[in-house]
C-alpha cells in the first residue's frame, strides 16, 4: 500500500465513524501531515472529541486526552520528578504525564489558566517539556488538537495571541445537515448493538506511511505565481488600506509570518490529497479559512457590527485578484 492509499484509507475509515463532518476529517487529516497542531471550536455535542479519537483510533498511535479545568497544574500535563528509596537511598524519576503520547486531545484548552497554557505552548512548538531544569523530547509524531466551546465563557482563560499563532489552523465544526442526522442516529445505534462496520478493516495505518507521505508532501510544488498570491493575501490582511477603507477599519492587526508558512504548507497537502504534484491558487483559497480564521484580530468596529472573521476574510478574497 502506497502512503497515497493508507492516507485515503484513513480517510475513509474517520468518514465512516464521524458522519456529515467530512470538512473536519479532512482538516483533521491536513494538519496530520502538515505536522502542525489545531484548535477545533463548535458547540457542545458536535463529535469534537469523537472526530480526534477517531483518528487516533485508525492509527498506530499512542492517544491522550486531557480535559482541562481551571485547578489544573503544570504538573498534571507535563508529567513530575517524583522521589523514591532504592537500596536505601533517595533518588528522583521523572514520571511522564499525559503530554507524552502521539496524538494529543486538549479538551477545552481555554479552562486552563496561563501557567498550563505556558507549558502547553512549549510542547506543541519546540516538541518538548522542561521539568526540574531537565529537558523531556516528545516523540517524533507528536500533534496537538486542541478544542474549545464558544458558548461557555464562564471559568475560562482567553487564549493569548501568542498561542493561538502556534496553532496551524482553525477548524469550525458545525451542524450536520438532516440525512447525515439520521446516518448518526443509525451509526450509534449499530454502536450499542455491538454492530460493526463491514466495508472497513481493523487494520492499522502505520507512522512510517505518515512519514512517508510528508516526504512526498515535501515534494509537492508551488510556482512563483502560487507563493505570489500567497503573500498577497497576507499583505491584504497587514496593510488593509491599500485595497478598501472599510476593510482596514474592521481589522485591528493581520496575520503574522507563521501563517505564510502556514498557508503554504497547508495548500501543499491539500494539493497532494487531491492527487496533484503542484499546488493551484484553488489550494490555497480551499485552506485560507482555517489558517486566518485565529490570526486576524478585528477591530472593535468589527466587533460592534458583528463582522467575523470569516467575514473578513471573504472581503479579502473578494479584494486580491487571483493570478491570471
Amino acid at each position: 500500500m502506497t502512503p497515497y492509499e493508507s492516507i485515503q484509507l484513513l480517510q475513509k475509515k474517520m468518514n465512516a465513524s464521524i458522519i456529515g463532518q467530512e470538512n473536519i476529517v479532512e482538516r483533521l487529516i491536513i494538519g496530520l501531515l502538515a505536522n502542525g497542531n489545531l484548535l477545533v471550536e463548535g458547540l457542545p455535542g458536535l463529535a469534537k472529541t469523537r472526530a480526534v479519537r477517531g483518528m487516533a483510533d485508525a492509527i498506530e498511535s499512542t492517544f491522550s486526552r486531557i480535559q482541562f479545568t481551571p485547578d489544573l497544574l503544570p504538573s498534571d500535563v507535563t508529567g513530575s520528578e517524583n522521589m523514591y528509596e532504592e537500596n536505601g537511598e533517595y533518588k528522583f524519576r521523572f514520571e511522564e504525564g499525559p503530554i507524552f503520547g502521539n496524538i494529543i486531545l486538549a479538551d477545552e484548552i481555554n479552562r486552563a489558566p496561563a501557567k498550563v497554557q505556558a507549558a502547553m505552548l512549549e510542547a506543541m512548538e519546540e516538541r518538548q517539556v522542561t521539568v526540574a531544569g531537565k529537558t523531556h523530547k516528545m516523540p517524533k509524531l507528536f500533534i496537538v488538537m486542541a478544542t474549545q466551546n464558544p458558548v461557555e465563557q464562564e471559568g475560562t482563560y482567553p487564549l493569548p495571541e501568542a498561542q493561538k499563532d502556534r496553532f496551524l489552523m482553525h477548524v469550525n465544526i458545525t451542524y450536520p445537515d438532516k440525512a447525515s442526522e439520521i446516518e448518526v442516529i443509525r451509526l450509534v445505534r449499530g454502536e450499542k448493538s455491538g454492530k460493526k462496520s463491514e466495508e472497513l478493516d481493523d487494520t492499522l495505518i502505520s507512522q512510517e506511511m505518515i512519514f512517508a507521505a510528508r516526504d512526498e508532501i515535501a515534494n509537492v510544488k508551488s510556482s512563483e505565481i502560487v507563493e505570489q498570491y500567497i503573500v498577497d493575501l497576507i499583505f491584504a490582511t497587514r496593510y488593509p488600506e491599500k485595497y478598501d477603507e472599510k476593510l482596514a477599519s474592521y481589522i485591528d492587526i493581520g496575520v503574522s509570518p507563521r501563517a505564510s508558512l502556514g498557508l503554504d504548507q497547508c495548500s501543499r497537502v491539500y494539493a497532494w490529497l487531491q492527487g496533484r504534484d503542484h499546488t493551484t491558487p484553488e489550494d490555497v483559497r480551499a485552506v485560507l479559512h482555517d489558517v486566518f480564521r485565529h490570526r486576524i484580530t478585528p477591530s472593535y468596529e468589527a466587533q460592534s457590527e458583528r463582522v467575523s472573521n470569516d467575514d473578513i476574510i471573504d472581503t479579502v478574497l473578494g479584494l486580491v485578484a487571483l493570478p491570471a
